[in-house]
């Protein structure tokens, strides 16, 4: 009988394993050790901008991810589990949240659709994203964030992204549990939900490819965008930002001459769209350095 019961209690422990293990996005590993390369670059080019105070007070937080070649990524960061009220930013979350309900066959992907996700990504539509997030629902939204299939808020980490209120002057439904934001993002999981996009683990492969594009038309050319256009004319950015007060927030995937990363910056200042517009500047330079050739 005891016999019996160990063979049951083990087959039904092996099946949930493996219930959770399929549950969690096959791809590429994600590793979240630093490159002591790319960790001294960074720090170099933070004391440079004078804005190595700004991180210790953790007023900045910062996450770059070296992902030209996708299987093997190479990340540094400053303060990337510090959690930030970061506005539109988390708006990312809701597209996430909206292509679950499609893939679910819970929600149709017609034109009109499409064109509020897009409205709310593209132009940052507050409109858009409240329509959006009611139609997915904050409380689905809050446990597919903290699914062990994407861990994208995980207390473990200190938060992550959260969505917990329409866009406008409602009060919050859902604050999150750790931090009490409705709208709040650490720069690390930000960087997560850009890798786990880049390689088509995000809903599927085909759905993933989607979202991207729709990160790939903004409209809102301010800090990375308006940094990088000045010195490197001719890329590719997949984009969401976000802005409240003295809250500013960017994040991408870049790509240009053969390489390709992420960025994610979360800032609090006033100052901190300049500090945005002037650090993607520096944190290109690392990835893509600019070649000197003799005269």
């Amino acid at each position: 009988m005891n016999k019996a019961i160990n063979f049951l209690t083990l087959f039904f422990s092996l099946l949930i394993f493996s219930l959770l293990a399929s549950a969690q996005p096959q791809g590429p590993e994600w590793s979240e050790s630093c490159d002591p390369r790319l960790q001294k670059a960074l720090e170099t080019r933070l004391n440079r901008l004078h804005l190595d105070r700004a991180a210790r007070r953790k007023l900045l937080s910062i996450v770059l991810v070296d992902i030209t070649d996708v299987s093997e990524p190479h990340m540094a960061y400053i303060n990337p589990n510090e959690m930030m009220y970061a506005a539109s930013l988390p708006k990312i979350a809701i597209l996430l949240g909206a292509f679950e309900k499609v893939a679910a066959g819970e929600m149709s992907l017609d034109d009109e659709t499409l064109e509020k996700l897009k409205l709310m990504i593209q132009r940052s539509s507050n409109s858009a994203a409240s329509e959006m997030l009611n139609r997915v629902g904050i409380d689905y939204l809050a446990e597919l964030l903290q699914s062990p299939r994407y861990r994208l808020y995980d207390p473990e980490k200190n938060g992550g992204i959260w969505v917990g209120k329409e866009y406008g002057k409602a009060p919050a439904r859902r604050r999150d549990p750790l931090h009490n934001l409705s709208h709040g993002a650490t720069a690390l999981q930000v960087a997560r939900f850009y890798y786990l996009l880049e390689t088509g683990q995000l809903v599927s492969p085909d759905l993933s490819k989607l979202m991207k594009s729709i990160l790939a038309e903004t409209e809102i050319e301010h800090k990375f965008v308006k940094g990088l256009k000045a010195v490197q004319p001719d890329l590719s950015i997949y984009r969401k930002s976000g802005t409240w007060g003295p809250y500013h927030s960017d994040s991408a995937i870049i790509e240009h001459h053969g390489r390709r990363y992420i960025a994610v910056a979360l800032a609090k200042s006033q100052q901190g769209e300049q500090w945005l517009q002037n650090l993607i500047v520096a944190l290109d330079s690392i990835i893509c350095p600019v070649e000197v050739h003799p005269n």
